[in-house]
């Protein structure tokens, strides 16, 4: 597993979590996440990120850059390596099965408008990446259970446990499905908000697999096409999939 200890910094008060991976919890922040299928990164790829990590590591920050922006500006660069391994060169590439991404498909939607605002979406062959914002009143509820683990925390369990369980039955498969850890990043801004889910939208698109987001079935892209202009920046909801599901694909 990738030890990626230069990964992001933030400055809003929150909680740090660490396994192998760095993880900051944060009142009222929006997420920027991507999960990786068990072992989907080829031992190329490991090599090569952990090299990158090392140059990185030995540079010192321009002094044009604040220690903040440079933190950003190095996680950036080892995320965006990664994604590329991951769409370029996964050892493993299940959710190619349209059965497997639609489950995970689901998971995502599950709770959508209950315990998170579901803001954009891309499920990728190897891998997912999405943008969410846990619920203020959902996470009043938790009350004192948020210390035992975070929002973040039991979303992401609610969403691997299940599909990584009905997938794996799919399969006929046993034993990890999802890597253990995910990568996630707390988004800063609005401005910041836009450019995730641009490049979550787009990421299909860049990869020559179709023209434009829209066409990505599994996709928040997708899912939103034919909505009003006034409607595209809602958040998702399970009766949004559902008239996706319904409309004629191609």
């Amino acid at each position: 597993m990738v030890n990626l200890r230069i990964l992001r910094e933030v400055i809003m008060r929150g909680k740090f979590r660490r396994r192998q991976l760095p993880h900051w919890d944060i009142p009222g922040a929006t997420y920027f996440i991507t999960a990786c299928l068990n072992k989907s990164l080829p031992a190329q790829g490991v090599v090569d990120l952990r090299n990158l990590e090392d140059r990185l590591r030995g540079q010192q920050r321009p002094a044009a850059m604040s220690e903040k922006e440079w933190q950003n500006h190095k996680w950036k660069l080892i995320f965006r390596r990664c994604d590329e391994w991951l769409d370029t060169s996964p050892q493993v590439s299940h959710l190619r099965d349209e059965r497997l991404a639609r489950v995970v498909q689901d998971s995502l939607y599950f709770f959508a408008g209950e315990h998170y605002d579901l803001i954009a979406y891309v499920i990728m062959p190897s891998h997912f990446h999405w943008l969410f914002r846990p619920s203020d009143v959902w996470v009043a509820e938790l009350g004192d259970l948020a210390d035992e683990r975070s929002p973040r925390e039991r979303i992401m369990h609610s969403v691997q446990s299940y599909s990584g369980r009905t997938c794996n039955g799919l399969l006929r498969e046993t034993g990890p499905f999802w890597q253990t850890e995910s990568y996630d990043h707390v988004v800063r801004d609005e401005e910041e908000l836009e450019r995730i889910r641009d490049y979550i939208e787009l990421n299909p698109v860049h990869r020559g697999w179709v023209t434009c987001r829209e066409q990505w079935r599994f996709s928040s892209a997708f899912d939103r096409n034919g909505l009003p202009q006034e409607e595209l920046s809602q958040s998702l909801t399970k009766e949004l999939l559902q008239k996706a599901r319904d409309r004629p694909v191609g």
